[in-house]
């Protein structure tokens, strides 16, 4: 299970640590979110092997059949290792990879995670929320009135179970969500805000919702962001 960089930089190794490319270096065969970033991003961390060399399936939304996975691990079965890789962050968690590792559990294959950043984990270290308890809810409901009832819920558990609870938006919606849960929340919940974390120009702010409204919208149109809801 391989990290890529969150955002970009000009060199993957100032946010992945050394020892991963020693993993990196032995691996010909790898299942991935996206061939195309995950060529980009083998070639910008400057393994040992060339890049025409290597062998990639993608395994993302796109990948329906239970058969289909079964292929991607038939040559683990066969003695292989493989490199699983999603798009940013780490493969498994809120992105592909789930579906592979159950399979490889299944059939008695080691799985090694690696270490690198995750968008969740970085968010709930520098929240200041409760690190204690917390939830990932992934993308709130599109529709307006679903939306605002998923908001009212999730303060509800924040209030009662004290547990943090974790979301994200497409970029170009943020604004909009924004805007929305501050108008929506009570004025004392705590709401953090981060955006490009491990970019140069990283935004992570914990306000409470009577702070944010003074504050006024952050800058967060078009870029990669994720929300935390506390008390």
């Amino acid at each position: 299970m391989i990290p890529c960089p969150i955002a970009d930089s000009d060199s993957v190794w100032e946010v992945l640590p050394e020892a991963n490319r020693r993993v990196m270096d032995a691996l010909d065969y790898f299942i991935v979110e996206n061939v195309r970033s995950a060529r980009r991003f083998l070639s910008k961390a400057g393994i040992a092997r060339p890049i025409g060399e290597l062998e990639f399936v993608e395994l993302n939304e796109h990948t329906t059949s239970p058969s289909d996975v079964e292929k991607m691990l038939k040559p683990l079965l066969e003695g292989r290792s493989a490199g699983v890789i999603s798009e940013a962050g780490v493969p498994g968690v809120a992105d592909p990879g789930a579906d592979i590792v159950a399979l490889a559990h299944r059939y008695g294959v080691r799985v090694v995670p690696l270490v690198g950043p995750s968008s969740i984990l970085m968010v709930m270290m520098a929240s200041g929320q409760n690190g204690q308890s917390f939830s990932f809810v992934g993308y709130l409901p599109v529709k307006e009135l679903d939306r605002s009832r998923a908001v009212r819920n999730l303060e509800r558990r924040a209030q009662q179970e004290h547990q943090a609870q974790i979301f994200i938006e497409a970029p170009y919606r943020n604004r909009k969500l924004f805007e929305m849960l501050v108008a929506t929340l009570s004025p004392k919940m705590r709401l953090t805000v981060a955006a490009d974390i491990t970019a140069p120009d990283e935004l992570i702010k914990t306000l409470t919702v009577e702070q944010w409204r003074k504050a006024g919208v952050p800058n967060i149109e078009k870029r990669p962001t994720i929300f935390v809801l506390g008390i």
